[in-house]
């Protein structure tokens, strides 16, 4: 089946959350809860591609979508929904503008807008936060900045992801305010938990 406007997509590991965790022998169940959007699986399979337009996704690549195409909620009278882009059967549609990322041939490529970018260790010893704010390294470009770069960036803009067991925040390429020189001290920021 394609359809129009959409991509049909099917969540990898046939999973809507990612809220469990191995630990030695034993599954660890880390949320419970339907409503809280860092344990929603944002990875899909691409099942069929729309007709209206030409894409560089292909049939069969993994993509990084929107964590609301997954997520399920609940109605004013409490009853459990899904979201307006289900289907059937662990098939979701999923328009242009909801998907940020592309996997092809082991290889990530960010779509046209966005990149993706991994924070920064904070070295100053009188801050509490682990990450520098509002800085980090391109590791996943549309083009417009060069990758490894060291860029600042608007707050508030910035969405957390975790890719291939990275912390990344997605970016749009247009927030970029600042391209800074490395010192060579720099050191990329990935906590333990991603």
């Amino acid at each position: 089946m394609r359809t129009v406007f959409d991509f049909l997509i099917s969540p990898v590991d046939n999973n809507r959350y990612n809220n469990t965790k191995q630990v030695g022998e034993k599954e660890l169940i880390i949320n419970t809860e339907i409503y809280n959007h860092k344990y929603i699986n944002r990875e899909a399979k691409v099942i069929s591609i729309p007709m209206a337009y030409k894409t560089p996704i292909e049939v069969g690549d993994t993509v990084v979508v929107h964590h609301n195409i997954f997520r399920r909620w609940h109605d004013m009278k409490g009853r459990e929904k899904n979201s307006k882009n289900y289907y059937k059967e662990n098939k979701y549609f999923a328009n242009f503008d909801q998907i940020y990322l592309y996997k092809k041939d082991s290889e990530w490529t960010a779509l046209d807008g966005w990149c993706f970018v991994q924070p920064l260790v904070n070295k100053d010893k009188f801050d509490i936060e682990n990450e520098v704010p509002l800085q980090g390294v391109i590791k996943y470009s549309d083009g417009s900045v060069k990758l490894n770069q060291i860029i600042g960036f608007k707050p508030g803009h910035e969405h957390e992801f975790v890719i291939d067991g990275i912390k990344l925040y997605r970016i749009k390429s247009k927030f970029i305010t600042i391209k800074y020189e490395y010192q060579g001290n720099e050191e990329e920021y990935n906590p333990s938990w991603a």
